[in-house]
């Protein structure tokens, strides 16, 4: 079910308040629109007073002078009234605005700062919601609601007292047809509620869609689904469309009632009033002023029911982006230890984890990595290899047992000080829409070019970075579009050495590059490598082998564990591994001529 299914309340105050506090910063903003804004509202009060005043005290006299006068004073009220409104909007919308980028800011460093089992959970195009329709639909709540509906009620109270002062026998009947107005109101609010929530689970909906196959558009067009998946998206697209029909229909239905009922209250005014003033127990301008304040009256409550489905809506999309906000970061742990001149010395002791439930992905791994040490870590396709990495990281923590570096239990680690100490190479590489070399020091103002090249040089990404027309200031396309695998990768690599890491994490680093890259990669690790602990996931096995160590994984667990020359002599898993990896490579008939099959090892 959709979390958008789910509208809650029409009003939360809990909800309210705590939306409330982002408009702290901008109290003197808001004390400007709120005094303009009844400002406003009263000078709204005043101009069919002034047009009772004229036809009753100047008009039916002949004075001419004094119509004048009355015309002027009309003049400065409406250009007062303008000049409030003016003051009042303008000050909402900047407001509105700065709270929206605020807004905005805190739940994207507050997204930064989420696990990956967050990120497992949650499909990134709802997420896209939370952080641009719904900060969208609070925007109109600081913009147009919170200070506007003050102006509202203002104005439809002091029209009530000024109509009952004025002559309370006329007000009750210009007030006969409210029960009518409650009635509208009341089925508008619940079915606009009912297509208001649709509303928001296709849109959803929508976003999560397209932003699913707008980042799988390779596969798509690979297995020629272009014509299903336009299909699937028609249907969801005419399902929002048809939910904003629906909600067009309530609005429709709406407000010409409202202007039906303000009409038939101000024909009962013109009968009763009329009346009134020919019998002379009621002048022409009072009537007159009556009919203006009838239709003055009318406006606030549209405007007040369109503010409920804007504060409807406000509590909905609060209440889902105080959830996002409040989803917890980590759980709570002991102060954080900095860990002075860190060595990099590893160790896994009896660790198990499951993603979900009990279904564990690692069970009881225990190793240890020495600073400076090299280990392999290889096995089949889900034997938990890069859930190592993932823990070793933080990214999630472990179910089981404890991960320990220099001495220090990783949960106790400062989180960025912990990531600071690794390099990490992955297979799937993400490059960010920028230059190349905005790409390799990721926003580090203190890595200078010379760094930059030298890291490049390393891994001899330079001699395709130097190929291109700009060089290093090329630019990269979203996702590194422009570039093939194997250049991504190699950016990747000068990426991780360029800050210089005490640990180096491996994986599978080289299984998207062709021999001979591979080759210059690994020579460029070799220098690297030195005086630096270095974790390997490794498909192909030649690339681990002159390590100090290979751990084997099997169904999460450690079966076997040694050098390669060592665990090729135990012929087991690794010696499977590599025999089949050979085979691959060289071909069954190679490998009886050599003497390969059947040797005890090579």
């Amino acid at each position: 079910m959709y979390e958008e299914e789910a509208l809650g309340k029409a009003y939360d105050g809990r909800l309210m308040r705590r939306l409330l506090r982002y408009l702290r910063p901008y109290r003197r903003a808001v004390l400007v629109a709120f005094v303009a804004l009844l400002a406003h509202s009263a000078l709204q009060l005043v101009q069919p007073l002034l047009t009772k005043i004229a036809i009753d005290d100047y008009i039916a006299t002949g004075d001419l002078d004094g119509v004048a006068t009355i015309g002027l004073v009309f003049l400065l009220v409406l250009v007062l009234s303008f000049g409030f409104e003016y003051l009042e909007t303008w000050t909402m919308q900047m407001t509105g605005q700065r709270i929206m980028c605020d807004l905005r800011l805190e739940i994207f460093r507050h997204l930064q700062r989420l696990g990956l089992r967050f990120y497992d959970r949650n499909p990134v195009g709802r997420l896209m919601t939370r952080v641009t329709s719904d900060v969208d639909v609070l925007n109109e709540l600081f913009a147009a609601g919170v200070v506007a509906v003050f102006g509202d009620l203002a104005t439809l109270v002091g029209i009530m007292v000024v109509l009952v002062v004025m002559d309370w026998r006329l007000a009750l009947v210009a007030f006969a047809v409210l029960p009518v107005i409650a009635l509208i109101t009341r089925w508008f609010r619940r079915h606009a509620r009912d297509s208001y929530r649709q509303v928001r689970v296709l849109i959803a909906r929508i976003n999560a869609y397209l932003q699913e196959n707008l980042v799988g558009t390779s596969t798509v067009q690979l297995f020629v689904r272009e014509s299903s998946n336009s299909r699937r998206f028609d249907d969801i697209n005419r399902e929002h469309r048809d939910a904003n029909v629906a909600a067009i229909f309530y609005y429709a239905v709406f407000y010409p009632a409202v202007e039906l009922m303000s009409a038939v209250a101000g024909g009962l005014i013109v009968w009763v009033g009329g009346g009134w003033v020919l019998q002379d127990f009621l002048t022409l301008g009072a009537l007159v002023a009556f009919l203006q304040y009838s239709q003055r009256f009318f406006r606030p409550i549209s405007d007040l029911s369109e503010k409920f489905n804007i504060l409807q809506a406000s509590m909905a999309s609060s209440e889902r982006i105080f959830g996002l906000l409040d989803t917890p970061v980590a759980v709570e742990q002991a102060p954080a230890i900095v860990v002075r001149d860190p060595q990099g010395h590893i160790v896994f002791d009896n660790v198990s984890f499951a993603y979900r439930g009990d279904d564990l992905v690692l069970r009881n791994v225990s190793f240890e990595v020495r600073p400076g040490e090299r280990v392999g870590v290889v096995g089949a396709t889900g034997a938990g290899k890069s859930t190592l990495f993932n823990l070793l990281l933080r990214f999630y923590p472990v179910t089981q047992g404890r991960i320990v570096i220099d001495g220090v239990d990783i949960e106790r680690w400062d989180e960025g000080a912990l990531r600071r100490l690794f390099g990490l190479v992955l297979q799937d590489v993400h490059l960010f829409t920028g230059t190349i070399a905005s790409n390799v020091r990721l926003g580090r103002d203190d890595i200078t070019d010379e760094q930059v090249r030298r890291a490049t040089a390393a891994v001899h990404a330079d001699r395709f970075i130097e190929r291109m027309p700009l060089g290093y200031d090329t630019v990269v396309a979203e996702r590194g579009a422009t570039l093939s695998v194997g250049q991504k990768q190699l950016l990747s690599f000068a990426r991780a050495l360029t800050f210089d890491p005490r640990v180096l994490l491996l994986d599978e680093a080289t299984s998207s590059v062709d021999t001979e890259t591979e080759i210059l990669i690994q020579d460029g690790l070799r220098v690297l490598m030195t005086g630096r602990t270095t974790i390997a996931i490794a498909h192909r096995l030649s690339t681990i082998q002159d390590t100090d160590t290979i751990l084997v994984l099997h169904k999460g667990e450690i079966r076997e564990q040694g050098t390669h020359a060592e665990l090729l002599a135990a012929r087991g898993i690794y010696h499977r591994l590599y025999l089949l990896q050979y085979r691959e490579q060289n071909g069954r008939g190679r490998m009886k001529d050599e003497g390969w099959v059947g040797a005890r090892h090579p």
